[in-house]
């Protein structure tokens, strides 16, 4: 398979789907922030628990959304979810009007977010396929991945400062709003006849018997393509080690070093804005035609950016390094999205990309707890070399496949 582009203006119904996605996503991380910082007002056990209930059931329904996705389509699948999010943020906001931050709405709202992520996820990780020829892909994603890394980096003091001003409740009001605007454009838009992978009468292809053997066939799709079973396990193994990196190392490191909060901010703020540049570029130019060799050498470039935080003892030089991992992460999501996108079969679409968010998801699950314990007894700065040197090593042994590299 080889990566194409095209300068031609991507499709106007893409545009207008990314832009309402790009707002669903910085409404989705105000909540979480809002939905956090009130847990934490309880105790950090509450906190913990909140996050749980978001991820478990993710974690638990994502293969069978990804089939219920390729069996009504990813448009059905995600109006229905925005209509549902849209009546749980309104019913929820009035609940905590008329009782306040009680304990089990907190944990209710995890878990509503966690079933509809499970549905939702896959079905949206699709659209881009359905809604662009494949030789826009790169772009397309791009565009998505430049928007995401935006709306995540304003989300945080966006939702902290909401909280103060307008609390949970009111957080959740928004949160509607930004579902509604979704609910608009996903209801206006209409996919690519020659990519919705429909069969007749509008089920697609690959469901037939019951849900379990449709999620079967779905993994057997992804582990048994070589190209897809080697993107996948190298973004459990990307994803795995670079966000607790960020999320729990980088705090560490400063704590080790003496930096203060805001040396910490400049550091994983860096690794965004390396995101956000490489994604534009590649929204605007393109990705590389060698897709394979990027996203194995986009592995190695954030080890080695991810090695020099660790080897710093001032904050430019991690800075500089955090930078690099952005470079990287930028240079993964701009040729293994579309990568995985591209080898998919259009009748399994929602179901890999399923799998994608799965093992995402469960990795980190292991990840996330290996870490931050290892860090307490090894120290952060051996934990991020240690993390450092996995990643590289999984970069070289994608490098060292001659099949891969020629992807």
């Amino acid at each position: 398979m080889t990566t194409t582009t095209t300068k031609e203006p991507l499709p106007q119904s893409y545009r207008l789907w990314v832009s309402g996605a790009v707002i669903s996503i910085l409404g989705n991380g105000v909540l979480y922030f809002a939905l956090g910082w009130t847990a934490t007002g309880h105790s950090g056990a509450l906190a913990g628990l909140v996050l749980t209930a978001v991820n478990v059931p993710r974690a638990l329904f994502l293969l069978v959304g990804g089939v219920l996705g390729d069996r009504v389509g990813a448009r059905r699948v995600m109006i229905t979810g925005d209509a549902v999010m849209i009546g749980v943020c309104l019913l929820f906001a009035l609940v905590l009007h008329l009782s306040g931050p009680a304990v089990w709405v907190l944990l209710a709202t995890g878990l509503v977010l966690g079933v509809v992520d499970a549905f939702y996820l896959p079905a949206s990780g699709s659209m881009p396929r359905l809604l662009v020829p494949p030789e826009q892909l790169p772009r397309a994603l791009g565009l998505r991945q430049a928007g995401a890394q935006v709306a995540g980096l304003v989300a945080g003091p966006l939702g902290g400062l909401l909280v103060v001003t307008v609390g949970l409740a009111g957080v959740l009001l928004l949160d509607a709003l930004t579902f509604a605007v979704v609910l608009a454009v996903l209801l206006v838009i209409r996919p690519l006849s020659s990519a919705s992978g429909a069969g007749p009468g509008g089920v697609h292809g690959g469901m037939g018997g019951g849900i379990a053997a449709a999620a079967l066939d779905g993994l057997r799709i992804g582990l048994a393509d070589p190209v897809l079973r080697t993107v996948l396990l190298l973004t459990g193994a990307f994803g795995g080690l670079l966000l607790p990196a960020f999320s729990i190392l980088v705090p560490l490191l400063a704590r080790e070093h003496d930096w203060d909060a805001r040396a910490a901010g400049l550091v994983i703020g860096a690794q965004a804005l390396g995101t956000i540049v490489v994604a534009l570029v590649v929204a605007r130019q393109g990705a590389h035609r060698r897709a394979g060799l990027a996203v194995a050498g986009a592995t190695v470039t954030a080890a080695l950016g991810l090695a020099v935080m660790a080897a710093s003892g001032s904050t430019g030089p991690a800075v500089a390094g955090a930078a690099v991992c952005g470079v990287g992460s930028g240079l993964f999501a701009g040729h293994a999205s579309p990568t995985i996108l591209s080898a998919t079969p259009s009748t399994h679409l929602s179901r890999v990309q399923a799998m994608l968010v799965l093992v995402q998801t469960v990795t980190l699950l292991v990840t996330n707890n290996v870490v931050g314990g290892l860090a307490d007894t090894v120290g952060a700065t051996t934990m991020t070399v240690l993390c450092a040197a996995l990643l590289l090593g999984s970069g070289l042994l994608a490098l060292s496949s001659k099949t891969f590299r020629a992807v």
